[in-house]
């Protein structure tokens, strides 16, 4: 029985924004020097080919940037050593990857106050002096001019902390405080790179969320401080339950997340001068939790689906956070599956949610329909037509698509569901050892590619279709080709296998 069938008529054009190779996230910086970090970023690079990357610590201790000591007179000496800098923005320039800059956390000797936050201990107070703080800034961003050249680094984006409403992140959550530290930064990027884009305030979800937007747009408007650009976190989660270090709770449902963007977007544009200003969301998952299950799951695969048909509705770009395992704000992780955020597990393990942001990634041309589950384009290189298909529904799913598509044609399906590129199930089937070896190593890896098969549509009067069934958490690709027939002569297909 067909529970859903989708029409695509020829004439017919959809919206869909595809904004999915934008940025992506990573954990602080300094994870870049990790071997297993740069062979997780080269995997997933393949496969979705993003355009920038951002992450936190640029500034913070574990970069090594800012260097202070006292001579034997006394003097506080001031230095800045650009060697990690120098490796990690190498590293990713050669990945394609464009860095997309969060100016943060606060060095120590810099921090006004003790507070830190992570297994790493970022500091998260304001600095004694801003000053100093603006030094730092103008000498690392000059540093990136004469390295990488003007025109290059100034067409970074720049976003000045990271969710200062949060008082983890920015001590007792001062919004007066962090206005200042904007202004004073704006000043400092500007007085380098007059072009460079710099926005804020990197605010995540939660009460007074949309209040610190309105706020902070109402005091650049005032002061004449420049702003290119707001900038937010998306996350899904609703309120925890703890299990040991690990964390669960419910999800919101895609459309709620997307009308909570949706209100940031209206605040922006009810000022007059600001109205059309870009937002990005910088951060944005199911979970915002390192050691929440959920992100190692199909059921995570399918709900990012979702957002992806709809994120370029309310944004300009969305990251994901992050594209792998390697991360340490809770502490290393001990086991290859421990619902950390990537799209890879450690071991080079795909979870199902990398193939889903592979495949909308890839998902170009025209659009010709979109609904609730679906997203289909027409390509241009071939004149076929590609899809993704996603069910967040209980139970499986028959669907029936129509194309107006001429002559001989295949349908390449792949996708990912409880059975098919899920290493976390082969995984746990296995015992969850806590250390592989590498016959386990071996098996994960192949466990997590998906399920993949090539379909002879059906020809119907105007077209063809093609008929599938998604099971719960289901996502596929389906890609529709065209096929010329080229037999070689002699070769009977048939004789044997029909």
């Amino acid at each position: 029985m067909i529970e859903k069938k989708i029409t695509v008529r020829a004439g017919e054009k959809a919206a869909f924004r595809n904004l999915t190779a934008q940025c992506v996230g990573t954990g602080r910086l300094d994870l870049a020097l990790h071997q297993e970090y740069q062979d997780q970023l080269r995997a997933v690079q393949e496969l979705c080919h993003f355009q920038h990357i951002r992450g936190h610590g640029l500034l913070s201790d574990q970069m090594g940037i800012y260097q202070e000591h006292t001579d034997k007179n006394g003097q506080r000496i001031v230095e800045y050593c650009f060697t990690y800098l120098d490796r990690v923005m190498d590293s990713y320039l050669k990945n394609g990857l464009t860095p997309f800059l969060e100016l943060g956390f606060m060095p120590e000797k810099l921090a006004a106050g003790e507070q830190t936050l992570f297994y790493w201990k970022a500091h998260t107070t304001p600095p004694k002096r801003m000053e100093d703080w603006q030094a730092l800034i103008k000498a690392t961003l000059e540093h990136l001019k004469r390295r990488y050249g003007e025109e290059r680094v100034q067409a970074w984006p720049c976003e000045i902390w990271n969710e200062p409403n949060l008082p983890g992140f920015w001590e007792n959550a001062d919004k007066q405080k962090y206005l200042a530290l904007y202004k004073a930064t704006v000043q400092a990027v500007k007085e380098v790179l007059p072009g460079m884009k710099v926005g804020g305030p990197a605010i995540c979800g939660g009460t007074g969320s949309q209040q610190w937007i309105a706020d902070f747009l109402s005091f650049c408007r005032d002061e004449k401080v420049p702003v290119d650009f707001v900038t937010r976190h998306a996350y899904m989660g609703q309120t925890p339950e703890h299990k040991g270090r690990y964390l669960y709770h419910a999800m919101n449902r895609p459309e709620d997340l997307i009308a909570e963007m949706q209100e940031s977007r209206n605040v922006i544009d009810s000022f007059p001068e600001y109205k059309g200003l870009p937002m990005h969301i910088t951060e944005f998952n199911t979970s915002y939790h390192p050691f929440c299950p959920i992100h190692d799951t199909v059921y995570n695969a399918a709900l990012c689906a979702a957002l992806l048909s709809r994120l370029g509705d309310v944004a300009d770009s969305y990251s994901y956070w992050t594209f792998g395992d390697v991360f340490e704000e809770q502490g290393i992780p001990t086991r290859p599956f421990h619902g950390g955020f990537g799209l890879m597990a450690n071991g080079l393990i795909a979870k199902p949610t990398l193939w889903v942001f592979s495949w909308f990634a890839g998902l170009l041309g025209e659009p010709k329909y979109r609904d609730e589950e679906a997203v289909i384009v027409r390509r241009g290189q071939d004149g076929g037509y590609e899809a993704v298909l996603w069910n967040l529904e209980d139970a499986e799913k028959r669907v029936e698509i129509c194309l107006p598509l001429t002559g001989d044609a295949a349908v390449i399906a792949e996708w990912v569901d409880e059975e098919h590129g899920n290493p976390l199930k082969a995984w746990h089937l296995l015992g969850e050892p806590a250390d592989l070896n590498e016959e386990q190593l071996s098996f994960l890896r192949a466990a997590g590619k998906p399920g993949e098969t090539v379909l002879a549509p059906e020809k119907e009067k105007g077209g063809q279709k093609v008929t599938v069934t998604l099971k719960k958490n289901a996502v596929m690709r389906l890609r529709m080709v065209p096929v010329e027939k080229r037999p070689d002569y002699g070769y009977d297909y048939s004789y044997y296998c029909e």
